[in-house]
């Protein structure tokens, strides 16, 4: 296990211990103590199903209609053409209250939906089965509360070549991210072909030259809903940005890096593969974007 460094953070203080108990299961709200899991489960056997994740400031989410249409948007690419109707948003709501989070200062809902019980084949079932749709909420902390910026690895990109979908099957994830933890980092990010992509569950962003830079969506990176939410503020704020392919050897001479997500929020890389990013401090760009964040997420207002 690596040594970590005083203020770095690491994947595995993400979430509080609190566990909570009520969930939502094929439409029904139950004890997750109650809930039973097929053994013909197609999300268990083959990891054939989709995720969202959406994060809620004392009960108001962030960019909760954006996930929705991505989590629509990963079914359709899918091939999970079968859901009945959910109405998320209500679903979300009801998880936090009913869970006592609806006034926790941080908490996430997460969403899978699965193509449904099946006898194991790699072949969709012949006939329709109604997919298997799960939900549960959770409190989480703020990594950068305390931090003086994080660490990251870079690791060459072996996964497959639909990272546009948010898939459950993130094998090739963890096991990235299991190679930062023991280096004592807290994120990998995907290198192909010595381009810069993104982490194991973030997006990445650089400031090159005085300019944000992140890579341009394709098939080999997901859609963040917090990256959209950056850019956004970028633009309202007249802070320069590209959505640019990022050479590795650009990356390396960043002024300044940070990785975003729905808990990680906009984090700061300060040491990359060991060494410092520029001078090793939390660059003045991504302080403004944090503060920006923040308010916009606790205002309700993205």
């Amino acid at each position: 296990m690596g040594t970590q460094t005083p203020g770095v953070v690491q994947l595995t203080d993400r979430y509080l211990h609190q566990m909570t108990d009520l969930v939502y299961y094929n439409g029904e709200y139950l004890s997750k103590a109650d809930m039973r899991v097929d053994p013909d489960e197609r999300g268990w056997l083959l990891g054939d199903g989709v995720y969202d994740v959406v994060a809620a400031y004392r009960g108001t989410f962030v960019g909760l209609n954006t996930h929705v249409q991505r989590l629509a948007r990963s079914q359709r690419e899918a091939g999970i053409t079968t859901l009945m109707p959910h109405d998320w948003s209500a679903i979300a709501h009801e998880l936090l209250r009913q869970n006592g989070l609806d006034t926790m200062e941080r908490a996430v809902v997460y969403i899978q939906v699965t193509r449904g019980v099946a006898p194991r084949a790699h072949a969709f079932p012949r006939a329709q089965v109604p997919p298997t749709v799960y939900a549960y909420a959770r409190p989480f902390r703020a990594l950068h509360e305390g931090a003086t910026g994080c660490q990251a690895i870079t690791v060459s990109d072996t996964r497959w070549s639909r990272c546009d979908i948010k898939s459950i099957s993130l094998m090739a994830n963890c096991m990235a991210n299991q190679r930062a933890y023991e280096a004592g980092a807290y994120e990998a990010i995907f290198v192909r072909d010595g381009v810069v992509l993104e982490g194991t569950h973030t997006n990445v962003f650089a400031v090159i030259d005085g300019v944000v830079r992140t890579a341009p969506l394709t098939n080999y990176l997901l859609a963040g809903v917090t990256r959209g939410i950056i850019l956004d503020l970028c633009r309202t704020q007249g802070i320069i940005f590209r959505e640019a392919t990022i050479s590795e050897a650009e990356f390396r001479r960043a002024e300044e890096i940070f990785v975003t997500g729905t808990t990680t929020e906009v984090l700061p890389i300060v040491r990359l593969d060991g060494r410092p990013v520029a001078m090793g401090d939390v660059g003045v760009v991504t302080q403004r974007l944090q503060q920006l964040y923040f308010a916009a997420a606790r205002a309700g207002t993205i």
